[in-house]
């Protein structure tokens, strides 16, 4: 056991120490903070600039009426009537004075129409404006044609009332299904790219000393299912330890900003007020599911000889964990449909997609206990398998043939 806890803490604390994992998480944080401070950025630099637009109104009426509207979308928006020709109006345009010019006329049915031009149409923030405070003119025009009045029009333009309602009793509402998907696609996010960066560094972990002849040493004085498993909980601990200084370094950022804003964060992706049975299948299914994919990605680093064929052979277990994000992206919107249901039951879609329905559905208690009973066999399973192939995978070198080597790993665990 002392064996265990050595490599164990030489796994832990060799990977912490990395520069690469300082300064993956220094440029992660970093992310962090970038994101959560991103709109007080971009407002740094746009400053106290207002868009400016040269208004030529064809028509001689209908200037005032849009200004009032183009102002009360948006009050940083600067109109400016002119009765200038389009040649000077382009010169304008040119040298910074306006971000564009905007023509207004009728069409031949007496309704407004717009033309706007700008140097360039990929800032449509302010095209969009304008558009939107002109169909507003419009559809007001329109209702005078048609001897509407300001209600019948109000009625006319409001959204159809249309709810949904479950039968089954105890299914979720509406709002709980919106605050379900919310967190669920947050933390399958989370799930996915914590399994895969550090089911991956497992291979590259065992596939580096086994480069380095290290491995023979280490197979003939400690069990290879000791080795293999220090190794998976070594790794994890790193895994946990930089996921808990990224989420601190978030939750200060947010912090930072104050109540009201973290708060219409949190709320915004179903965080405000979320179940704890939600929180602790997200841990149980992470966890699950890191020593799924960890124990695979051992067997499968422990076949190559040299560090370039590590992405080679992890290939399919990445693509086996991609499929499964594919389906659970696919259950938010149709958590009930057949086949997911199915791959929920199938151990390396089971950690995501399992997760999924818990999230989504109000489905039965033994649902999501036999979900874990099987990823509970098969890390078993494929840790016994694991462990035989382990032992004499180690002991190979010389260019990896894939899979085929996982024979030849069998065979000389016999011998050894």
């Amino acid at each position: 056991m002392n064996n265990f806890f050595l490599i164990l803490g030489q796994s832990y604390l060799n990977k912490l120490k990395a520069k690469s994992f300082i300064i993956t998480t220094l440029i992660v944080a970093a992310g962090i903070l970038l994101l959560v401070n991103l709109q007080d950025i971009i407002e740094s630099f746009s400053g106290d600039e207002q868009d400016t637009v040269a208004v030529v109104d064809q028509t001689g009426v209908l200037y005032e009426q849009f200004a009032a509207q183009a102002g009360s979308l948006n009050e940083d928006l600067e109109l400016e009537k002119t009765s200038e020709s389009e040649d000077s109006l382009k010169e304008s345009v040119e040298e910074g004075t306006y971000n564009g010019y905007l023509i207004l006329s009728e069409d031949e049915n007496g309704l407004p129409q717009g033309v706007y031009k700008a140097e360039s149409i990929a800032e449509s923030d302010v095209a969009n404006d304008l558009q939107s405070a002109l169909q507003g003119i419009k559809s007001a025009a329109a209702a005078e044609n048609l001897e509407l009045s300001p209600s019948e029009l109000a009625s006319l333009s409001s959204p159809v009332s249309f709810e949904r309602e479950a039968l089954v009793e105890g299914a979720k509402s509406e709002e709980e299904l919106n605050q379900a998907r919310g967190i669920v696609y947050i933390l399958l996010f989370f799930i996915y790219f914590s399994v895969i960066v550090y089911a991956n560094m497992i291979a590259m972990e065992v596939a580096t000393e086994k480069s380095s002849r290290v491995m023979e040493i280490l197979i003939s004085s400690v069990s290879p299912v000791k080795q293999m498993f220090a190794k998976i909980i070594g790794i994890g601990l790193v895994g946990l330890t930089q996921l808990t200084v990224l989420l601190a370094v978030g939750y200060f950022a947010l912090s930072s900003k104050g109540d009201a804003q973290m708060g219409g964060i949190m709320e915004f992706f179903g965080f405000a007020d979320i179940p704890s049975g939600i929180i602790i299948y997200a841990i149980v299914f992470f966890l699950l599911g890191y020593f799924l994919y960890a124990t695979l990605a051992a067997l499968l680093g422990s076949l190559v000889s040299r560090i370039e064929d590590v992405q080679q052979m992890v290939m399919p277990m990445t693509f086996l964990i991609m499929i499964g994000f594919f389906i659970a992206m696919y259950g938010l919107g149709s958590p009930e449909a057949g086949f997911v249901t199915a791959s929920s039951y199938i151990p390396f879609f089971t950690p995501m997609v399992m997760f999924l329905r818990v999230g989504m559905l109000n489905i039965a208690a033994w649902e999501p206990i036999l979900g874990i009973a099987v990823l509970l066999l098969s890390i078993l399973l494929l840790g016994w398998f694991g462990a035989r192939i382990y032992r004499g995978g180690v002991l190979m070198y010389g260019k990896s043939n894939s899979f085929k080597d996982i024979k030849k790993a069998i065979e000389l665990t016999k011998k050894n």
